[in-house]
């Protein structure tokens, strides 16, 4: 079992009892806002997850009434305001995070119960199997912010969902039910609150009753699959270019609005 200590900003905890992983979002009185130190741990959780022998399954869950409402946006002001530090966060903190789930050899299920939103989302799409509860809520508002999802998490969403499900939510900024989310693929399973333990105990014993090499060389073969449908991806100069949204003066009027709590007056200048 290993367990993080940093509690003041929300912590990954993780457990597991062979021949499952048990991870948790945690952060109490936030909706499990992922922090900084939170994707650190979880990049480190899925790393040790990925080198264990004995472990066939991981589940990701958020703590108490949600799964994750997104990025912990009290960051924002010292975290997250300078071309290089949006992109370090993105390129350093998030991507690396996301990889290591993605990347993990052994399926990862997404038990997603109340908010699925922004980062928790993404964090969702890189899973293999999602499974929410009624109540779920899922979406990426940042258009609300004034600036774009960044290109590896982008991916992660065109991936999972395909590009009108991924434009319709980035667009829109709205939050779509848990039904809706079923019916656009972007959840393989919805069921009620009251019977969430028990379809995903028998979602974890579907999958562990199937040959362990199998479902390796399965999540291998489709990440290979998709790359390889994607194509080339962003030219470096592309790329680069992605991150001119920090320069801009709406990025500020979007962030200012809202750890203010009010409008936005975006000028696109």
């Amino acid at each position: 079992m290993a367990q993080s200590e940093h509690h003041a900003v929300g912590s990954i905890v993780w457990a597991s009892t062979p021949p499952v992983a048990r991870v948790t979002l945690s952060h109490p009185g936030q909706l499990n806002a992922i922090s900084i130190q939170m994707w650190r741990e979880l990049r480190q959780c899925f790393e040790e997850i990925s080198a264990r022998t004995d472990l066939r399954l991981a589940v990701i869950s958020g703590q108490q009434s949600a799964f994750a409402a997104g990025a912990d946006i009290s960051e924002f002001a010292e975290q997250r305001m300078s071309r290089a530090q949006v992109r370090a966060y993105h390129e350093d903190i998030i991507a690396p995070a996301l990889r290591a789930i993605a990347h993990c050899p052994i399926p990862v299920v997404a038990a997603i119960d109340g908010a699925c939103v922004g980062g928790g989302l993404e964090i969702a799409c890189v899973c293999d199997l999602r499974i929410a509860t009624d109540r779920s809520r899922f979406g990426v508002p940042i258009n609300r912010l004034g600036f774009p999802m960044a290109p590896q998490e982008a991916a992660a969403l065109v991936g999972c969902v395909g590009p009108a499900t991924a434009l319709e939510l980035l667009l829109e900024g709205r939050l779509m039910d848990a039904e809706e989310a079923y019916d656009k693929g972007l959840v393989n399973r919805v069921v009620p609150q009251s019977l969430f333990d028990e379809a995903l105990n028998t979602l974890m014993q579907h999958v562990l009753a199937g040959g362990p090499a199998a479902a390796r060389r399965h999540k291998w073969l489709i990440r290979r699959l998709m790359e390889l449908a994607q194509g080339p991806g962003l030219t470096a100069a592309q790329h680069d270019a992605s991150w001119d949204f920090a320069d801009s003066q709406d990025y500020r009027r979007g962030i200012s609005a809202f750890l203010n709590k009010t409008s936005p007056d975006f000028q696109d200048d």
